[in-house]
């Protein structure tokens, strides 16, 4: 049985209470928050508390930050590295997984001019790790999970491939730390998403949910029925939670989601 979440900006009301009361009735188990920086999400904890105290369902938070755990700037990553270990205890406050985060978005791509970073490989690495490494354990002494989120050539430099995320976390070697796949990037990066799913499997812990152009499951051209095929034959029994565009009426795209990924899904 798929346990589905909707990210809470793309479900209509004011308060968390009033977007689970849409939620549920659009068939979704749980809202995947965001948390924003500046101590933003620790900020929202009386309205995450009181939201929590009225059922409403928070299994995970997605970072929505300007800079993260790879920035180039010193400042920066130990910022990012702050307010990631804020997300990961408050999350865990609410009784939620755990986290997820990119190692990077938008800083820079090899695939647009200048076209060469300003830190080799081997820094790159030697930065993933040691933030990886702080986080995993903030995470395990918390008792939730850090989701490194492979993204897309363009998007990250870094991290793209759910074997690139194997690597790192095996050597971190931490439990505490998971990759977060997304199925939007995996089409993009991934020559076979199912089977890059089957050899990522005792690795993944999250999982996030858009078409292959980034609108809702059902807009665009993804191989719902094997991607979802993959993660039951690798035996995943975590959330999925939707990050995605919507297209089309807005109200009828997130009411879509459910019912189309449980038929998927057969």
């Amino acid at each position: 049985m798929l346990k589905l979440a909707c990210q809470e900006q793309l479900l209509p009301g004011g308060t968390l209470q009033a977007k689970w009361d849409f939620a549920q009735a659009a068939g979704y188990d749980g809202i995947e928050l965001r948390g924003k920086g500046d101590q933003h999400f620790r900020d929202r904890l009386p309205e995450l508390r009181a939201a929590l105290a009225d059922g409403v369902v928070m299994p995970t938070v997605c970072v929505d930050m300007l800079h993260f755990l790879g920035a180039f700037d010193a400042e920066q990553r130990r910022d990012a590295i702050e307010q990631m270990k804020s997300q990961l205890s408050v999350i865990a406050e609410l009784g939620g997984l755990g986290a997820q985060t990119p190692a990077s978005y938008g800083m820079f791509s090899r695939r647009l001019p200048p076209f060469e970073p300003p830190r080799t490989e081997a820094e790159d690495r030697e930065v993933l790790l040691a933030g990886l490494t702080e986080l995993g354990e903030h995470a395990r002494a918390e008792g939730v999970a850090l989701f490194l989120e492979p993204l897309n050539r363009y998007e990250d430099h870094m991290v793209n491939r759910l074997e690139q995320a194997v690597d790192l976390i095996g050597e971190v070697g931490l439990d505490s730390v998971r990759i977060g796949i997304d199925s939007y990037h995996m089409n993009i990066e991934e020559a076979d998403p199912a089977a890059s799913i089957l050899a990522a499997a005792p690795w993944i812990g999250h999982a996030q949910v858009s078409d292959s152009n980034r609108f809702q499951p059902g807009a665009g051209h993804l191989d719902w029925p094997a991607w979802l095929g993959a993660l039951g034959a690798a035996g995943y029994t975590g959330w999925l939670a939707a990050e995605c565009r919507l297209t089309g009426d807005p109200l009828d795209a997130v009411r879509s989601v459910p019912a189309f990924l449980r038929r998927a899904a057969g």
